[in-house]
């Protein structure tokens, strides 16, 4: 084992580096966490076929990615909190905006409110919910009608959360499934909202969305594309990532090569995380399989 391979580089939370230290005798080498997201966006969009993708009415697409055509974007990092990130190209890109509205909310809100114990038991319990148990709906405001004046549909949400102010239940009347549901499609409206309005705000015209809050969950996908599909009137679409949730490892991975390190050869393999079940099925539709996966598929790294 080489002495950089015991030099790992690492982002985000270190609070285990003593740990490291003391019973692997292993340094962890800090890198900065947005230059990494940033990084591992720009070498999954380049180096990945098939990397990114739409999700709106449960129909999922491919989308070409024009390596010549790929900057400027916005690139939404969903974690415990949101960062949004205009990309102007390697290396060149500026945090314009956020929300501490994120996983984190999400997570937090739903074990004060459902006693889930992990974030995948929240996910899971959302998925047999039914949020119109819990929010208040634009037809619940109009007599079940449509306010077509102002583009809102009866189904709308106009108020999330807002049918526990019409009645007096307490929370222990509601389902933690309704209760979670409602929690989950408040926090990804705003965030496909704000996303919006920010890439409007900068004219730009793709919006990729990653972080370990999407996971590849349909609901959330389709949630956040629904957001952006209404405020820009379907002029935008919302676009995620195959592999959202390494996007800051990659990024510390080839800040390998910044340290000047041999191993890190012009067009050397890489293995990516995907679903092994396609292999070399030229048919397969890696979409309809687990987004990340454990098993991988290679592809190129070409040094500037």
């Amino acid at each position: 084992m080489t002495g950089a391979l015991l030099r790992p580089q690492v982002v985000g939370h270190t609070s285990f580096s003593d740990l490291f230290k003391e019973k692997l005798g292993i340094s962890l080498e800090k890198e900065d966490e947005m230059d990494c997201l940033v990084t591992g966006a720009n070498f999954l969009l380049k180096a990945v076929n098939h990397e990114a993708f739409t999700y709106l009415n449960g129909q999922k697409e491919f989308v070409q990615i024009d390596h010549n055509d790929l900057y400027p974007y916005l690139l939404v990092n969903i974690g415990s909190g949101v960062s949004m990130v205009k990309v102007d190209g390697d290396g060149k890109f500026e945090r314009v905006s956020g929300t501490s509205v994120g996983g984190g909310t999400f997570w937090g809100l739903g074990k004060l409110l459902t006693k889930c114990q992990s974030f995948d038991e929240l996910l899971e319990l959302s998925h047999r919910g039914n949020n119109r148990v819990v929010d208040m709906l634009v037809g619940d405001i109009y007599g079940g009608m449509n306010y077509s004046k102002i583009g809102l549909s009866s189904t709308a949400i106009a108020s999330s959360f807002g049918r526990a102010i019409s009645n007096n239940n307490e929370l222990d009347d509601y389902k933690p499934e309704d209760v979670s549901r409602s929690l989950l499609r408040m926090i990804s409206n705003n965030i496909g909202q704000i996303s919006y309005l920010n890439a409007l705000r900068f004219g730009l015209k793709r919006i990729f969305f990653g972080g370990f809050f999407i996971r590849g969950q349909s609901y959330t996908m389709d949630t956040i594309s629904v957001a952006v599909h209404f405020w820009s009137k379907g002029e935008a679409k919302a676009m995620f990532l195959r592999h959202e949730g390494f996007l800051g490892a990659l990024g510390a991975f080839m800040s390998y090569d910044r340290h000047s390190l041999d191993d890190l050869m012009i067009n050397q393999s890489l293995q990516i995380p995907v679903d092994a079940s396609c292999g070399t099925d030229t048919n397969c539709n890696p979409l309809e399989r687990d987004l990340n996966g454990t098993e991988s598929m290679q592809c190129s790294v070409y040094q500037a």
